[in-house]
């Protein structure tokens, strides 16, 4: 793809309005999800440069479904060739309004409370992410609180929650508007992309215990 193309397009986030289960997932498997593959190859690539792990990517197939259609969609990229859902890793996704770049810590991983304790021994680094960078607790919404408005308070409460309640998570990351999303070059969304990760990348050492 030429680097002052346009990645996205107003397409990629409607698909999500497109009635029944076979229609949207053939929208999806045709606009996004070659996007997705190349994302996830360029991006597990720059995460094991990192040096802490390993990764590899893992497109979403909601192979599941049976009659409800996917609301929002991803790539993940995790430390594991065989799945991602046990541990924590990051995803580029959309929703039908925006974009995400996130680390993802969902209910069917295993480690919840000591990512959670770990997490809250360093939170002055967590907090001290850009005050527009957003966290949530349930990665089945697309709704996500920023930083700089909840505080430290309002993150604590989602790490106790995160120990304590069986279905939580904790997702940290960035969103972009559908708007200003298709609206970068790729070559802007590859790099917006590239500098989000490099400041999750201390939060992701934390959860996984290597800090």
């Amino acid at each position: 793809m030429d680097a002052n193309q346009r990645f996205w397009s107003a397409e990629d986030f409607d698909l999500f309005t497109i009635e029944g289960l076979e229609h949207r997932m053939t929208a999806l498997q045709t606009l996004v999800q070659p996007k997705f593959t190349q994302l996830g190859r360029t991006f597990s690539d720059k995460l094991s440069a990192h040096g802490t792990d390993e990764f590899f990517p893992h497109v979403a197939k909601h192979a599941r479904r049976t009659v409800n259609p996917p609301t929002d969609s991803w790539v993940a990229m995790a430390p594991s060739k065989r799945g991602y859902k046990a541990l924590p890793h990051f995803q580029i996704g959309l929703w039908e309004t925006h974009l995400f770049i996130i680390i993802a810590v969902i209910y069917e991983n295993p480690d919840k409370v000591a990512i959670s304790e770990r997490l809250e021994q360093n939170i002055e680094q967590l907090i001290s992410l850009p005050s527009s960078f957003k966290v949530s607790g349930d990665h089945m919404k697309p709704e996500a609180f920023d930083i700089g408005e909840i505080g430290q308070v309002g993150v604590e409460k989602l790490l106790t929650r995160l120990q304590n309640v069986k279905k939580a998570e904790f997702l940290v990351g960035r969103h972009l508007t559908k708007e200003k999303a298709i609206q970068m070059t790729a070559q802007e969304f590859l790099d917006f992309t590239e500098e989000t990760m490099d400041q999750l990348l201390p939060i992701y050492d934390i959860i996984v215990g290597k800090i």
